[in-house]
């Protein structure tokens, strides 16, 4: 008899798509040349339009796995460089769009595509951390080669109780920035100062900018919202300053001109995490495992069962969840 295991799926039964969570084998799971028992995963807002339905598209084939990434041990390999027993993270590559996903106990990959565990974090540390995390870090890096340091004085992150927003506080924090956080919602202020904010803004205050050219006021900005907040903050951008673009929870038009760009030299500089070269991945985990404190960590992680995910979606799409949601897969 074929060993089974447990797993969030998606099949489509004549016209409607069902999404439970299901015994099945391996023969469901995507090619690769890694197998891996999976720890934990996450819940990103990728995660909850799938969860809800392919909402977005997310899942560009079915049946399929949600769950946009995972950390666990690798049981089987034909590749170079895992050996059974070692501890590896995933992000990205399409996992949980086109190729069976994290929401499972089990997974099968491209053995391109894993980073080894640092040792300085857990696999749940690095779900704690996830794509969330790893986007975060990506965006500090963009800053970071656009010339933007700390003395360049505020540092502006937008959306800021979400995943990405989170740990990006909390890692421009550690490396000395002064950091506005902006967000709707007045009863994570005490949160977000723990996380390591100087001082928090409404986001109401970029729902209209009345100037081309506006005060100067950030040094840079790790914008995850889009829409009308990033068109609203632009003008306010201090010289040579750089937004790091990664998100569109608030829309993905934004209306602009071009003045804080030749009359300032600023920079718009979009940050893709999906299909980040191997190369960053390894130095943005690197970085990651030495910049976040466990304490830190535990601040921003709510952990739940596998068979929770689908409220913890809906959570997330209404804006509801501060921080990262990390699912342990064997906890029903």
């Amino acid at each position: 008899m074929t060993k089974t295991f447990k797993a969030i799926q998606a099949i489509q039964i004549q016209d409607d798509l069902d999404i439970d969570l299901r015994d099945i084998g391996e023969e469901s799971l995507s090619e690769g040349n890694v197998t891996v028992d999976i720890s934990y995963s996450t819940i990103n807002y990728k995660d909850g339009l799938a969860l809800l339905g392919n909402q977005g598209r997310v899942m560009r084939t079915i049946p399929m796995i949600p769950g946009i990434d995972f950390s666990g041990k690798v049981v089987r390999s034909e590749h170079n460089d895992f050996n059974i027993g070692d501890e590896v993270i995933l992000t990205g590559w399409g996992l949980g769009e086109s190729h069976t996903g994290g929401l499972s106990q089990k997974a099968r990959v491209n053995g391109d595509w894993l980073v080894k565990l640092p040792k300085e974090l857990s696999l749940k540390d690095a779900m704690s951390i996830g794509t969330a995390g790893f986007t975060a870090m990506l965006c500090v890096m963009e800053l970071e080669s656009n010339g933007v340091k700390p003395s360049n004085d505020q540092i502006l992150v937008t959306g800021a109780g979400g995943g990405v927003g989170s740990i990006a506080v909390s890692i421009l924090s550690h490396l000395g920035f002064e950091v506005v956080a902006s967000t709707r919602r007045s009863e994570i202020h005490d949160y977000l100062q723990e996380l390591g904010a100087s001082s928090i803004i409404d986001s109401e205050t970029f729902d209209s900018v009345s100037r081309p050219l506006m005060p100067e006021l950030w040094g840079g900005v790790i914008d995850t919202v889009g829409g009308n907040v990033l068109g609203a903050l632009i003008p306010s951008v201090k010289y040579w300053g750089c937004i790091a673009s990664c998100g569109n929870a608030g829309g993905i038009n934004f209306s602009s001109n071009v003045l804080p760009f030749i009359l300032r030299g600023i920079k718009l500089q979009g940050v893709e995490s999906v299909y980040a070269s191997i190369e960053n991945r390894k130095i943005a985990w690197d970085r990651l495992a030495k910049s976040l404190s466990k304490s830190k960590l535990n601040e921003v992680t709510n952990i739940v069962g596998i068979s929770e995910v689908f409220n913890i979606a809906e959570q997330i799409l209404e804006g509801k969840v501060k921080g990262r949601t990390v699912v342990d897969v064997n906890n029903f």
